[in-house]
């Protein structure tokens, strides 16, 4: 990896306190990039969709995750410091879980990934909201993947402890 950027990633499975903690970091003054999944979710309701109607197409769900992503991605300045909701290294980990093969769109995506740091948020009790459709055990697998693929792209890979989102806040500043 080039590592010529400023931004961090905050990630991990789903209902591990990623949007908390970045929310959190927000109000304390640092700039942050939202999650996409919940995003495009919201923008496809709005045309009377509903979240199952959304998602069941699988690769056309990740794949306007993934567009959203990059897209963001490629409007942020290298060398402000950001903190992302997930990543685009994160599709990979979904495409993974949802047995899809991995294509052009994901794999040139992957090329051009440069990340000071990135943070997993270790698992909190799983709670379901309108926008997540998996369960306790996929919540794990999915956790699990996104180790993985992050983990396999030689990243500097920094593992959040289960704490009050303060202190997770803090742990995240004081390992930037």
């Amino acid at each position: 990896m080039k590592n010529n950027t400023n931004w961090y990633v905050i990630t991990g499975g789903p209902s591990t306190g990623k949007t908390t903690v970045v929310n959190l970091l927000s109000e304390k003054g640092y700039n942050t990039a939202i999650e996409h999944a919940r995003h495009y979710i919201d923008t496809m309701a709005v045309g009377g969709k509903t979240v199952e109607e959304i998602r069941e197409n699988k690769l056309e769900f990740q794949q306007g995750v993934l567009r959203m992503q990059i897209e963001q991605e490629a409007d942020l300045d290298p060398k402000e410091t950001v903190f992302l909701d997930r990543a685009i290294p994160d599709a990979l980990a979904y495409y993974r879980f949802l047995g899809l093969q991995p294509d052009d769109l994901i794999n040139d995506a992957l090329t051009k990934v440069d990340y000071k740091k990135v943070f997993i948020l270790e698992r909190l009790p799983f709670i379901k909201d309108y926008a997540r459709t998996e369960n306790e055990s996929e919540q794990l697998h999915i956790h699990s993947l996104i180790i993985e693929v992050y983990e396999s792209l030689s990243l500097p890979v920094v593992h959040v402890p289960v704490l009050p989102p303060e202190e997770r806040v803090q742990f995240i500043l004081n390992n930037l």
